[in-house]
């Protein structure tokens, strides 16, 4: 069963031993960031740094000035790694060791561009725009998906891609100081928090014959804010209680036809970009199509045939995902191999799984690569 592990470039510059570590684990392959969201990471290993700051949301490698020329979102360069080409310095090194090397592109998530451009981003119901999740609704947020899919992700010397975050963005996001778990709520208020309702998506709406879906959303989420919603086992079974079945299933139907438009054309950018028939392209998925984040919802059997992708990552730390009944696709669960971060390193691939990814190399411990080593070299 092949293997890869995601790691930062900056877990392998400046750390001449890096590679040939991470080719002992046993794995075939790297998982290796080209386009990032901002974070701090901990590098326990490496001779010259504990802590990297990545401040904004960055492609890691050099962007091409006549491809975003005019464009009204264009991608940040990183400024924090020595190089001008973190990312294909990095796989070079990797690629040395004997390791397979794909990119890791973060599409929608982008703090700094939400930020820099409000008017692309989710806008929830109450007015309140959300800066780190780009509107996949809009024509400027497709076209900056598709470009940055196609550069970032078709790297030289890459031998596929995973695309993260390619689809719906909402409420949910680690940020600095957050206060906002006051109020639990759960994947129904999630869902209800993150529907869109920027220009672009109030226009969709009064189409689709809900022009107040605004206010039937507020009015929906009175009772959580109150504290007397009662608990629904089934999270869209939660939705349709909170807001009625048939307007549930208008935003569902909606919702699923942008991330439709967005995924095919992301999926069409890599393959023009790499120009390679056994180029992979996955995304980083949710099964139930209503979910949002870096593990987008979306409609297996439309994207794995008619949406042209090549198969799926979903996450399986915790409760092992349920992987889609099409044959002849790649189908890579992904485990969170950081016992300091929630996860477990004995990782055990579950049933329907042909690949498994390792989060994350360059974020684990000594103790823990010792136990993936075992799990992956018995």
């Amino acid at each position: 069963m092949r293997t890869s592990a995601f790691l930062y470039p900056w877990d392998v510059l400046g750390d001449p031993d890096a590679p040939a570590r991470i080719a002992d684990l046993g794995v075939d392959g790297v998982t290796l960031a080209s386009a990032y969201h901002s974070t701090r990471a901990l590098t326990p290993r490496h001779p010259r740094t504990r802590i990297v700051t990545a401040p904004y949301a960055a492609v890691y490698y050099p962007p091409s000035a006549e491809t975003w020329a005019g464009r009204t979102l264009r991608p940040h360069r990183q400024r924090w790694i020595d190089s001008d080409d973190a990312w294909g310095e990095a796989a070079e090194r990797l690629a040395a060791a004997g390791l397979e090397v794909a990119t890791w592109v973060v599409l929608a998530h982008n703090s700094r561009l939400g930020g820099e451009n409000p008017q692309s981003t989710v806008r929830n119901a109450y007015g309140d725009r959300y800066p780190w999740a780009l509107c996949i609704a809009r024509p400027e947020v497709v076209e900056y998906c598709a470009t940055l899919a196609g550069e970032a992700g078709a790297r030289p010397g890459a031998v596929g891609t995973e695309l993260e975050s390619c689809g719906w963005y909402g409420l949910a996001h680690l940020h600095a100081h957050d206060k906002i778990g006051g109020v639990p709520l759960d994947g129904a208020a999630q869902y209800l928090m993150s529907l869109c309702f920027c220009e672009v998506c109030e226009a969709g709406w009064a189409e689709a014959g809900v022009p107040e879906l605004a206010a039937a959303v507020r009015g929906a989420l009175a009772s959580v804010w109150a504290g007397q919603a009662a608990p629904v086992a089934d999270e869209w079974s939660g939705v349709e209680k909170l807001l009625g079945a048939d307007l549930a299933g208008v935003t569902l139907r909606l919702r699923k036809e942008r991330a439709r438009v967005v995924q095919r054309a992301c999926v069409r950018a890599v393959r023009g970009a790499a120009g390679a028939a056994d180029f992979s392209v996955l995304l980083h998925a949710d099964t139930a199509a209503h979910r949002v984040g870096a593990n987008v919802g979306v409609e297996p059997e439309w994207l794995l045939g008619e949406g042209g992708a090549d198969g799926l990552v979903m996450p399986c730390t915790g409760t092992p995902a349920v992987f889609p009944d099409v044959p002849g696709r790649t189908y890579a669960a992904n485990f969170t191999v950081v016992r300091g971060m929630g996860g477990d390193p004995a990782v055990t691939p579950p049933p329907g799984a042909t690949e498994l990814r390792l989060y994350h190399a360059g974020l684990a411990s000594d103790e823990d690569l010792a136990v993936v080593r075992r799990s992956l070299r018995p």
